[in-house]
Formats: C-alpha cells, sequence, structure tokens
C-alpha cells in the first residue's frame, strides 16, 4: 500500500505550526551561515591584503617563487646527507664546516663515538621526557584541588585554577626566552619552560576528568567514614587514571616537537644545531636532522600508541566490538 505524501493539506493545526516554524529556523539559519560565509571571505581577503601591505607589498609578488629555495637548498649528492648523519668523512671536505662532519663526533671509548646529532636528539629526547614526568606529577597534585566536585566552589579551586590558567597563558618558547636570561643558555631552561607549560595544560585536562567522574563510589566512602584523601584515593583516582595516562601520552608527543623548537632558542638539543645548519647554508646537515625528526616523532607517536594500549587495555580501542 503505497504511503500518503506529507503536505500542509493533510497536517492539523499543531503540525502546521509545527512545520512553518521548523522552516523559519531553516530559512534563518540559512541566511545566517551565508552572512558568517561572507564575514568570513572578506576577513580573509583584508588580512591578506594586510599581509602584502605589512611585506612591503611583495607577498603576492613573491609567492611564484615559494619554493625556489628547496630547489637551491640542495646538497652535492644523497650520500652527504648519510654521512653528514653518521658523521662519516666527506670526499668533497675543504676545511670548512659545511663538509666536516668527523670533528663533531661525541666519542664515548676508544674508537667508540655516536654520531653529533643522534647525540642532539638525545638531548631533546631527555629534555621533553623529563619535563612530562615532572609536568604530570605536579598536574596530578594540583588537578584535584582545582575540582568542583572535591573543593567545591571556594578559594582554594579558584586560587589553583587562576594558577594553572598563568601556567599555560604563554608558549613554551616565550617562557624559555625569558629564563634563558636568568638560567643562561641549555637543557636547564628548556626543561624548566615546558614543564611550566605542562603542568598548566595538563592540570586543565585532569580536573576537567575529575569533574566527569562518577560520584558514588565517594558518596559510599564519604558515608564509611573516609577521610578526603581515601575518598580521592579509592573512589577517583581508579576512574580517572586511563584518561590521564591517555593525555600524559600525547603530551609527551607535544614536547617533543616542543623541545625541538625551543632548542632553536638556545635550548639546547637538535633544534639548536638544526638553526646553525639551516642560517650556515649546510644543506647536507639541514636534511639529515628534518630526516632524523621525522623518523622520532612517527616512532614517538608508535610508541606511545603501544604503550596506551598495553595500559589501558585493547577493548578500549576497538570499535563496533558488542558484547559476546
Amino acid at each position: 500500500m503505497a504511503s500518503t505524501p506529507i503536505t500542509p493539506d493533510t497536517l492539523g493545526e499543531t503540525s502546521k505550526k509545527v512545520m512553518q516554524h521548523y522552516q523559519q529556523q531553516l530559512v534563518t539559519r540559512r541566511i545566517y551561515t551565508g552572512i558568517a560565509i561572507v564575514v568570513f571571505l572578506a576577513l580573509l581577503f583584508a588580512s591578506l591584503d594586510f599581509a602584502n601591505s605589512a611585506n612591503s607589498g611583495k607577498f603576492f609578488e613573491r609567492l611564484p617563487y615559494f619554493f625556489d629555495f628547496m630547489k637551491t637548498f640542495l646538497p652535492n649528492s644523497p650520500m652527504e646527507v648519510v654521512r653528514a648523519m653518521f658523521d662519516l668523512p666527506s670526499p668533497y671536505a675543504d676545511g670548512s664546516l659545511k663538509y666536516d662532519y668527523v670533528s663533531e663526533r661525541v666519542y664515548i671509548g676508544d674508537g667508540f663515538y655516536i654520531p653529533h646529532f643522534f647525540y642532539q636528539l638525545i638531548i631533546t629526547l631527555n629534555i621533553a621526557l623529563v619535563s612530562t614526568l615532572i609536568g604530570t606529577a605536579f598536574a596530578f597534585a594540583l588537578c584535584f584541588f582545582a575540582s568542583t566536585n572535591l573543593v567545591g566552589a571556594g578559594a582554594v579551586r579558584f586560587a589553583v585554577r587562576r594558577m594553572l590558567e598563568v601556567m599555560r597563558a604563554f608558549p613554551e618558547i616565550v617562557i624559555a626566552g625569558l629564563l634563558t636570561a636568568i638560567l643562561s643558555l641549555g637543557p636547564i631552561a628548556a626543561i624548566v619552560a615546558i614543564t611550566i607549560h605542562t603542568v598548566g595544560a595538563l592540570g586543565k585536562l585532569f580536573f576537567e576528568v575529575v569533574e566527569n567522574a562518577d560520584m558514588k563510589p565517594d558518596e559510599g566512602l564519604r558515608a564509611s567514614g573516609a577521610n578526603w584523601l581515601e575518598r580521592v584515593r579509592f573512589a577517583i583516582v581508579p576512574q580517572v587514571l586511563p584518561n590521564f595516562v591517555s593525555y600524559a601520552l600525547l603530551r609527551a608527543e607535544i614536547n617533543v616537537r616542543a623541545s625541538t623548537i625551543i632548542g632553536a632558542v638556545g635550548g639546547g638539543g637538535i633544534g639548536e644545531v638544526f638553526r646553525l645548519a639551516i642560517g650556515n647554508d649546510h644543506a647536507a646537515k639541514t636534511y639529515a636532522i628534518i630526516i632524523m625528526l621525522l623518523v622520532t616523532i612517527i616512532a614517538v607517536d608508535q610508541f606511545s600508541g603501544w604503550l596506551r594500549r598495553r595500559l589501558i587495555g585493547h577493548q578500549s580501542f576497538e570499535f563496533g566490538r558488542g558484547a559476546a
């Protein structure tokens, strides 16, 4: 039996009003969407025009030459990238630093050395790891005092939240720039800068997870006479710990990138040698560092995913699997 099409004539008075209201809302939404698109395009073109003016009117004129640098910035041969990566002698050695890879070796024994770039990469990874561990520990300790469901909306929560906001208000590179004037150049300033930002960022993520926790176990422990620390330890932490681990591993990946960037402003590690290589027109060294960074980021991402699965459980990552 064929179904009767729905038309305004087949509807009652109430249904007609509902349909008319829906159609009015649909027209209004389309108008607002069109206005938003027009405003977005106007702001986009205004921004591009401002960029062109700030660039002495050369922004659009120089755009076709965007990739010229990559065309000219090439090593003498692909093997030069490998030699630069592993500190091997170069046949193009002319006494300059551009082809001098051997002198940068880091010897740790008789005849055994670590290539210079690998050593600097280890420093960068060490900065990220130490910053993540310290930052996660402080964020874990502070997040419970920033949660409304554990301390209420009093002065403690207000003070902790404002402190976390200040700690994540500035990017790591800005904090590192300020700290280099106090702690001088080197990894220590980078560790402190990344740790500060990590505490602020993870602290916010952590206390939001805590506020979404089921409070029934907490109510049961409170009724049995447990104190605040016992309620947090046995009622809240078991619920939120998997999310804490996931966020901490994600932050570790972010900190690897951040420590690389901070190295370019004096924080040490692979970022510093990358800035020197590209600034001195050392093409082979630059491409060797880029390849190492790409491989490292991929490796860190894969290791983080594997560790997350081991700690949280494979079932949390299986989509669409129903109960047996």
